[in-house]
């Protein structure tokens, strides 16, 4: 259908089994949905997708702003980046096509600056996204930018820093002709009139996704101290309520009424002057909880340092976490870490890291390579610390707490994404297609199948999780058949077996990789220790992985290798292009 379809479907085809993620031979696609660029509220995100230089399976970071709705305006659906440069440049769309120009004096330069600049060259209706200092120094896990907006996960912005491209500027004067004007415009009133005054829009508008920081530490799921324990003393500081006293404004992305960015300026303290367009639940998290901080202009600062950088704050937040914990072991000294304190909640600490890390400087060399890497390289029992899935960062929800997202982490073709797949069942209570203990050790495998197959198919439109209140099937059915004129995407069953051809391309993609069932896992930690101070669920293991993988690989059709079975391709669709290895 387009969006993450078009891209595994891409990059199937084109990347060649065994390349160098950071190497000529892998390549980037950036994707847009099917009906972006329209009215339509939600809709017009992209998507990056490559072979990942943190885990060396498949890559995704979805990106927001006005960059996807760009694509789509200058006539394309997607574009192909492949092999390098041996110079730095930058690509400029416009409508005489497609030309690459030189970025030597932009190298160096950060995110928003590099931005500043090219507005200037190219004038302020121009639409550029770009990679900062982290990913011309190769960061494993550094960003690709959009005005302060982030394709953040799985290395994207290192892929191009590999290939030496600082950035894609668009000058788009297109426009996007539904291809049943009348029935879209009909769809689009009635998603504007739903989202009037659907609750869940109205507290996104007014809090964005500090909200979830509650809601988390009452399930006790707000991993704090590198997963050690699922609440945090001193947590309500960093409550909605709190970032609403130092919120300028609202921030939206192109073609959504939401709204849910919120724009955050420190007016007191050390932090004073600190401003960001976030943070979002998960940074709040990972220079929160994860280093036991609750100074909220220090995450504000942290926030837009990773911004300037290009660097994930997701994965930089459980680097530092990670680092925090094997000082408190005894595993590394005070001198193998550039004489920094490493103590929990040290502000200052944190914010040297950040930048250490996202100029690959000292200590922040090592920890620029990502936790698993990391632990590899410093020995000495490191891995038992090392929070990640498939090489990915682990993001902010406690896997012992909420065991169907530890085995959609666990799962994940792209590695420890709480975007795969988020059972809503368990994180809140619904009852869609039944209800699910979040505490239960089987039973779950389909719900996790269901939701990661959901993902996939709303992801071939690439609507936002936040922007979505109140679309239902039908909804989204009537937009993307009035949008593109094919009635099937009218069927619900027929987007489920989209989404489910996409999980199953992705996790051939990775097979042909190397990866299998025993990849499939999480943390030691998450076995072997009990969860601490979590409140209803405190002393919680994932005790039964392996039941749950059979149920879900059941699910999927797969093998209990974890491999998609001969009679699944076929019925799937894929027989005809896909060629794994033999198993």
């Amino acid at each position: 259908m387009g969006g993450r379809g078009f891209g595994i479907r891409t990059m199937y085809d084109e990347i060649k089994p065994g390349v160098d993620p950071l190497g000529p031979d892998n390549k980037l696609v950036f994707v847009t949905g099917v009906i972006g660029g329209t009215t339509a509220q939600g809709f017009s995100r992209y998507i990056a997708m490559s072979k990942s230089p943190s885990t060396g399976c498949v890559g995704r970071a979805v990106g927001g702003g006005k960059f996807g709705a760009q694509i789509k305006l200058a006539g394309y659906d997607f574009l192909l980046v492949e092999g390098a440069s041996d110079r730095p440049v930058y690509i400029l769309i416009n409508e005489k096509g497609v030309t690459f120009l030189d970025a030597g004096p932009l190298w160096g330069l950060d995110t928003q600056e590099t931005q500043r600049r090219i507005s200037e060259i190219h004038g302020p209706a121009s639409q550029t996204a770009c990679i900062g200092p982290a990913g011309e120094k190769l960061v494993r896990f550094a960003t690709i930018t959009h005005g302060r907006r982030t394709a953040a996960r799985c290395g994207m912005g290192t892929v191009m820093g590999s290939k030496k491209l600082k950035a894609i500027t668009i000058q788009a004067k297109g426009k996007v002709i539904p291809a049943n004007p009348g029935a879209f415009k009909e769809a689009v009133e009635k998603q504007v009139s739903i989202l009037k005054t659907h609750p869940r829009r109205v507290q996104l508008t007014e809090y964005g996704t500090t909200m979830l920081v509650e809601v988390a530490d009452k399930l006790g799921c707000h991993p704090t101290r590198n997963f050690q324990a699922g609440r945090m003393e001193g947590i309500e500081r960093l409550f909605p309520e709190e970032f609403s006293r130092n919120k300028v404004k609202n921030f939206g992305c192109y073609g959504c009424m939401t709204r849910c960015g919120q724009i955050h300026q420190i007016d007191e303290g050390h932090y004073k002057g600190a401003y960001s367009e976030g943070p979002e639940y998960e940074t709040i998290w990972a220079f929160g909880g994860q280093v036991g901080n609750n100074d909220l202009g220090a995450i504000v600062a942290a926030d837009s340092l990773c911004d300037h950088l290009g660097i994930d704050t997701i994965s930089t937040g459980n680097a530092i976490g990670f680092a925090f914990e094997l000082f408190e072991k005894g595993i590394i000294s005070r001198k193998e870490a550039d004489g920094l304190d490493l103590k929990w909640g040290n502000t200052e600490t944190i914010l040297t890291l950040v930048e250490r890390i996202g100029r690959r400087e000292g200590f922040g060399e090592l920890l620029g390579e990502g936790v698993k890497r990391a632990a590899e390289r410093i020995g000495r029992g490191a891995d038992r610390y090392a929070m990640h899935a498939k090489g990915l960062e682990l993001p902010a929800y406690e896997p012992r707490s909420i065991k169907g997202y530890g085995l959609s982490y666990a799962t994940s073709n792209i590695g420890g994404s709480h975007m795969y797949g988020r059972p809503r069942q368990e994180l809140y209570g619904t009852s869609d297609p039944r209800p699910v203990d979040r505490f239960a050790d089987e039973g779950k495998g389909d719900i996790i199948a269901l939701v990661q197959k959901n993902q996939a198919a709303e992801e071939v439109a690439i609507v936002c999780t936040f922007g979505n209140s109140g679309l239902s099937p039908t909804l989204l059915g009537d937009l993307l058949a009035a949008g593109s004129g094919y009635e099937e995407f009218r069927d619900p069953a027929y987007l489920a077996t989209v989404g489910e051809r996409i999980i199953c391309l992705e996790r051939c993609f990775n097979v042909r990789e190397g990866f299998d069932r025993t990849d499939d896992t999480l943390p030691q930690r998450m076995f072997t220790e009990p969860l601490l101070n979590a409140g209803a669920a405190t002393g919680q293991m994932i005790r039964k992985m392996d039941p749950l993988l059979d149920e879900y690989y059941q699910a999927f059709g797969y093998n209990e290798r974890g491999v998609p079975t001969l009679q699944r391709l076929e019925q799937l669709g894929l027989m005809s292009f896909v060629n794994l290895p033999k198993v």
